[in-house]
């Protein structure tokens, strides 16, 4: 596949991934959506025709381009169809979540400007935060895909709003990450240099619709090549993933490093023909050598990482072209811009080896256009012509990276800067532990230790002392953790994500 950087000035995302399928491979599944014994499939045509529809019954509802509609929808077909058909009218899609409360859901709302609002059946909304948009109900959606199509997908530059993602922001409130329509053509290179992905595959994602991971590996990347996308909408069970990737010859499986190793816990391997399987894509938390070591020895498969954000998306992986380096998320894929900036001082490239924050060239086509209505927090991600997003990394001299956490998730430990990734690695190999997370402990008013937040493997009984000797015997002294406590579970995020800044509340 070619890294050819440049998106071509006129570009609309959704005839992209949809409009090309449908004149070259019409009654090709595009869509199956698994539930609860339930099915549901789409051709590229009937996905292309229902996008059209939607487009032009949304600008028949007075909706102008530009004008913001967001998605508050459970795990259906519809939700895509929304996504893509806001994109093909020149609108711009604001995908959210169905678990958000009335208050959060108000906010976006607001922040955002947002025209219509498309609420699920059971999606509560303040009537006041509806007041003077549009609200689409299921009813009013089957309308819209009844409507006769739009003749043709709108002709929006490159470089005009498609997307609009939520995220957390450096204030206590979500900020909007804005993305251009050519944010799905940057998206190119994982093609090849981590998903590994043709018209010949199958891919089968764990994420739900409301997450980019899920909207952007799981649809938007199988179907700019034409692949067949597999998702599920039913009761999250480990279980359930080797039985779908056997009935539906799965070739790529995409989930969170925590799935995969819920699946070699409880997932019955053995019992499911899982021979379709190329390889599993994972991402939204660093793979530990423990479970990538255990996943290759159960299942034979290679398991490729890459490391993302939402500004960006993946753009460092392992994957075909790339070999894996256990404990590296890979390169930067070939035609990315990547660079390692000192912290502090003028924004100029460090030296191979040498610490500092990850940084992505502004001429990226991946990159956001940047954030809605938040020009200060914007100034403080770009340094000259580069994006800094927080990530503290090294590249080596082969050019792997090698992640160490978060700029503000360092730890400070007798006068050093320590990354909780590094000791996070170190813990994680000893063989009772099944996950662990690492942040400072406050052990009186003005002091804090390292310390390591442990979930213990089935059978093991807990011993700090020997997590303790293992780390000693690891880890130079100022890095080793002074304290072990042991948890039942990790605080997560909805995505998966260990929230370190909660390890210490979750003891009470």
């Amino acid at each position: 596949m070619s890294d050819d950087r440049s998106p071509p000035a006129r570009f609309n995302a959704a005839r992209y991934c949809i409009g090309e399928n449908a004149r070259l491979r019409p009654d090709k599944t595009a869509l199956i959506l698994v539930g609860d014994g339930t099915e549901a499939r789409l051709t590229f045509a009937e996905v292309d025709r229902a996008v059209r529809a939607i487009g032009a019954g949304l600008l028949g509802l007075g909706l102008v381009p530009g004008d913001r509609v967001m998605i508050r929808m459970g795990n259906d077909a519809d939700y895509a169809l929304l996504h893509f058909g806001a994109m093909a009218a020149g609108l711009v899609s604001l995908p959210s979540s169905p678990q958000l409360t009335e208050a959060e859901a108000a906010f976006l709302m607001e922040n955002s400007g947002a025209a219509a609002v498309a609420l699920a059946s059971g999606c509560t909304a303040d009537p006041a935060s509806l007041a003077g948009r549009v609200v689409l109900d299921p009813a009013a959606i089957a309308a819209l895909k009844a409507r006769d199509p739009l003749p043709a997908y709108a002709d929006t530059a490159a470089d005009d709003p498609a997307m609009l993602i939520y995220t957390s922001g450096t204030t206590s409130r979500p900020k909007g990450v804005c993305h251009g329509h050519r944010a799905t053509y940057g998206r190119r290179p994982m093609l090849a240099h981590w998903l590994g992905i043709t018209d010949a595959d199958v891919m089968l994602h764990a994420g739900t619709m409301n997450w980019t991971y899920t909207l952007g590996v799981g649809l938007s990347d199988p179907w700019a090549v034409g692949a067949t996308a597999v998702l599920y909408n039913g009761p999250r069970d480990p279980l359930v993933w080797p039985r779908l990737i056997a009935r539906y010859g799965a070739t790529i499986f995409a989930a969170v490093p925590t799935l995969f190793r819920q699946i070699l816990k409880y997932g019955d391997l053995p019992s499911h023909d899982i021979a379709s399987l190329r390889h599993g894509c994972t991402a939204g938390e660093p793979l530990s050598t423990e479970l990538l070591d255990a996943w290759t020895e159960a299942t034979g498969k290679p398991l490729y990482e890459a490391l993302g954000m939402s500004e960006i998306s993946t753009y460092v992986s392992s994957g075909p072209t790339i070999p894996v380096r256990p404990g590296s998320p890979g390169k930067p894929q070939p035609g990315r811009r990547v660079a390692i900036l000192p912290v502090e001082g003028p924004p100029e490239p460090l030296a191979t080896g040498e610490s500092g924050l990850l940084a992505v060239h502004r001429s990226e086509p991946a990159l956001m256009l940047g954030y809605w209505n938040r020009p200060e927090e914007e100034a403080e991600v770009m340094r000259g012509e580069w994006f800094v997003g927080g990530d503290l990394a090294r590249l080596d001299e082969d050019g792997y990276l090698w992640f160490e956490g978060r700029n503000n998730d360092l730890m400070k430990a007798m006068g050093y800067r320590v990354s909780p990734n590094e000791v996070e690695v170190v813990l994680g190999s000893h063989p009772s532990v099944a996950e662990v997370g690492v942040t400072e402990l406050p052990v009186r008013a003005d002091v804090s230790v390292i310390c390591g937040f442990v979930v213990l493997q089935p059978g093991f009984a807990p011993d700090a002392e020997a997590l303790l000797t293992w780390c000693s015997e690891r880890l130079a002294a100022y890095k080793r953790p002074r304290e072990i406590r042991f948890l039942d579970a990790l605080p997560r995020t909805p995505n998966g994500k260990v929230q370190r800044k909660r390890l210490v509340d979750a003891l009470s």
